[in-house]
């Protein structure tokens, strides 16, 4: 398995991120810990790699912007092999995730372009 390292790299490119730019955002704001270019090459590269710990996650999700339960989420099941929710369980939680650091106007635009797409809403 290696969604982990799947996520890691898809959102690392999407983001037009080089590994060393990416070391260099992955700080977890609590502890200061810091992910090494390396564990993210050999993470991407397939190779063996230790078990992220927490402050090690809370970095990764600051450097790629995702919320830090999508991340341990996906280590869980890939490191420990913990079941996942389904795919749209977890988009679903990560959308909301990010709607809650959105202010109250942003949300506001954000439901009134979701009235216009979601049901009720016009097509």
């Amino acid at each position: 398995m290696d969604e982990l390292a799947s996520l890691v790299r898809a959102r690392r490119e999407e983001l037009g991120l080089s590994y060393v730019s990416l070391t260099t955002a992955s700080v977890d704001s609590e502890t200061g810990a810091r992910l090494s270019h390396g564990w993210i090459h050999r993470l991407e590269s397939g190779k063996p790699v230790n078990a992220p710990r927490l402050p090690q996650l809370r970095a990764l999700a600051a450097g790629l912007r995702l919320p830090l339960t999508r991340l341990q989420e996906v280590a869980a099941a890939e490191f420990f092999g913990m079941p996942v929710g389904s795919a749209a369980e977890a988009e679903a939680a990560s959308i909301a995730e990010r709607v809650l650091t959105l202010t109250p106007e942003q949300r506001t635009a954000l439901l009134t372009l979701l009235d216009a797409f979601g049901p009720g809403g016009s097509s």
